[in-house]
């Protein structure tokens, strides 16, 4: 038996937006409610609610329109891959199909940050993406995943690394 084919979501961005952060692919509950990090124990809204000053149970159109007035785009590495359930390391490494961030960056060129949620965001952007856009002027950097799955950092740990990582003009306090 094959493992179900699975597909990201289209980008939150606009022509403004200078740091991106990425995912590796939406989980089951994500994918099933067609919003990026709809798991209630994943932490990246509460986090960004720390960082950004905005409410993270407020309607989802709500935060993204927060994202974007903070010039943050959000997006997944993968385009497309098999996968049972949500874990990172359940893909399989033979479906996968990574984004077209050489037109992304065309089309977004304000963004010299990326930010990856996480060590398989990080391994499959270098793997299946950087080669191709390496020519891109964007400092990288891999914070704790949000991921309710990722359980060897504390909240308090994750929103502290993240906090560390965000430029100060970003951050609402």
């Amino acid at each position: 038996m094959t493992n179900p084919l699975l597909f990201c979501f289209e980008p939150i961005a606009d022509s403004n937006s200078e740091l991106l952060i990425l995912g590796s692919m939406p989980g089951q509950e994500s994918l099933a409610a067609g919003r990026y990090y709809a798991n209630r124990r994943n932490a990246f809204w509460k986090i960004m609610e720390h960082l950004l000053g905005f409410d993270p149970d407020a309607a989802y159109e709500t935060r993204l329109d927060k994202l974007k007035k903070a010039h943050i785009a959000v997006w997944d590495v993968l385009q497309s891959c098999a996968r049972v359930g949500s874990l990172d390391a359940s893909i399989d490494a033979d479906s996968i199909t990574a984004n077209d961030f050489h037109d992304f960056f065309d089309v977004h060129d304000k963004i010299r940050t990326v930010l990856f949620n996480g060590a398989k965001a990080e391994s499959a952007y270098r793997q299946y993406v950087l080669p191709s856009v390496s020519a891109v002027p964007v400092s990288y950097m891999r914070l704790p995943s949000t991921s309710p799955a990722h359980a060897a950092l504390s909240y308090q740990q994750k929103l502290q690394a993240w906090k560390a990582a965000f430029p100060a003009n970003i951050i609402s306090f």
